[in-house]
């Protein structure tokens, strides 16, 4: 399992996407100089998946107005991806990324080895291509994506935000080295 530390890179990735009717190539350094949101999910034609990648889906404007790109990873397919998103997700304009490797989930640190399937893990990225913040959940409970854009506003303040802060609000202190 990897290490991961905050402030350090994050483990780049290169990986065949589903995006909009499309199979893309998506790699981590495409997005140097802007915020990335990468999001683990366990698997395609579930039940609590289709919620959080709906939810993604509905702030997507929302992360862009802070530079930030979100992408979707999961250990299925690209075909596997095209039919479910095609059928089920017509509205997700983000690439979701087929980690059929499972390399992308290890260097991450949520894969499950026994299952070959991800936790729900949620990276933030910086423009530099540091992690700054990541959370690793069960399989059975979704994750709330109004934290991690509350989060992601936070970082982007570069100072000091205290409990319950919101988008808008000033920090306490914006002295952070």
């Amino acid at each position: 399992m990897a290490i991961l530390k905050i402030n350090q890179f994050a483990p780049n990735f290169e990986a065949e996407a589903y995006e909009r009717g499309k199979f893309v190539k998506v790699s981590l350094k495409n997005y140097q100089g802007r915020w990335v949101c990468l999001f683990f999910y366990p698997l395609d034609f579930t039940f609590v998946c289709p919620t959080e990648i709906r939810e993604f889906g509905k702030k997507e404007a929302e992360f862009e107005k802070q530079n930030c790109k979100i992408l979707g990873c999961s250990t299925d397919s690209v075909y596997s991806h095209k039919a479910w998103f095609e059928s089920d997700l017509k509205e997700i304009n983000y690439p979701v990324l087929a980690d059929t490797t499972h390399q992308i989930s290890k260097d991450y640190g949520v894969l499950v080895e026994e299952s070959g399937v991800s936790l729900r893990g949620t990276f933030l990225i910086d423009p530099q291509g540091n992690l700054k913040w990541f959370s690793i959940g069960s399989l059975e409970i979704g994750r709330s994506v109004n934290e991690v854009f509350r989060t992601l506003c936070a970082l982007q303040t570069k100072g000091l935000c205290p409990a319950e802060w919101e988008p808008g609000q000033a920090p306490l202190s914006t002295a952070i080295n």
